[in-house]
């Protein structure tokens, strides 16, 4: 196990632990009651639950839903292995065990970036647990030669391959992250920063999400998906391969906007997402 530094100095709010059967202890906030929405975050340097949706869980919980906000291995406050490959079965598996841990036996899935793969890639292996599926730009509907010629991924590698990330490089790879960069807040930055030193080095090179494209026929549950025009990490046409696959999907497409739908447009994406699931 590979830990650079204390979970405790991490600038980041503490929730549960569950240790899970194959001796991984992960961290996810627990917040509010009802049906449960488990949120699932992106793969980018220094990434957690909380600096993802910190701007989205809290009104979803004012609206009635349990809110599992999880730090998935390898980021936030969980257990970050070296020794593993972080590839898509891995995550699902890990997702599973928490899930069985926690006794949540069925929920809806809220993935962005990477966690929209996973949200996939759970929901085919476990369709009878999945309530709904939101997604924000989710990966695993390209080859991954076709993500490596994105800009914002070209930019993070390079970044990243550097060495350490403080704050000014972890602000190189976030602008990529937003259309307008303003939107982009000093806290996220430093609480990224301060998770990026704590992550192993084969975190991103091991990490091989499939192109699910060819099996997205088998997802029957309802699929709410949001896409920025301005992507320079996803591109925007993995939305049609959603929607021309998936017999119940919807997607909103918003022009001026980056890869974080939930951050860039959060009150439209907060209200969708509620109208979604109450209707």
């Amino acid at each position: 196990m590979q830990e650079k530094n204390s979970i405790d100095d991490l600038p980041l709010p503490v929730g549960k632990f569950a240790n899970l059967q194959n001796g991984l202890k992960v961290h996810y906030l627990d917040i509010g009651n009802g049906p449960t929405i488990v949120w699932l975050h992106g793969s980018g340097p220094g990434a957690s639950g909380f600096s993802n949706f910190k701007g989205n869980y809290p009104i979803f919980e004012k609206a009635g839903f349990r809110n599992i906000v999880l730090d998935l291995p390898g980021f936030g406050r969980s257990d970050k292995p070296d020794t593993v490959n972080y590839d898509l079965s891995f995550f699902v598996s890990n997702l599973k065990l928490l899930l069985d841990d926690i006794g949540v036996d069925r929920c809806t899935l809220i993935g962005n970036s990477l966690g929209g793969a996973i949200a996939l890639g759970f929901t085919l292996d476990n369709p009878e647990r999945i309530n709904n599926l939101i997604l924000m730009a989710p990966g695993g509907v390209e080859e991954r030669e076709t993500y490596f010629q994105m800009e914002g991924i070209r930019t993070m590698v390079g970044v990243y391959g550097e060495g350490p990330m403080g704050v000014e490089q972890m602000r190189q790879v976030m602008t990529h992250q937003l259309f307008d960069a303003s939107q982009l807040q000093e806290s996220t930055l430093e609480e990224r920063a301060a998770v990026a030193v704590s992550q192993p080095a084969n975190l991103f090179s091991t990490m091989m999400i499939p192109n699910m494209t060819p099996r997205l026929s088998e997802i029957t549950c309802p699929i709410l998906g949001f896409w920025g025009t301005n992507d320079k990490f996803n591109p925007v046409t993995g939305a049609f391969k959603v929607l021309n696959n998936s017999p119940n999907a919807r997607f909103t497409l918003l022009n001026r906007c980056g890869h974080w739908v939930q951050v860039e447009h959060q009150q439209l994406f907060n209200r969708q997402c509620l109208n979604f699931l109450q209707t």
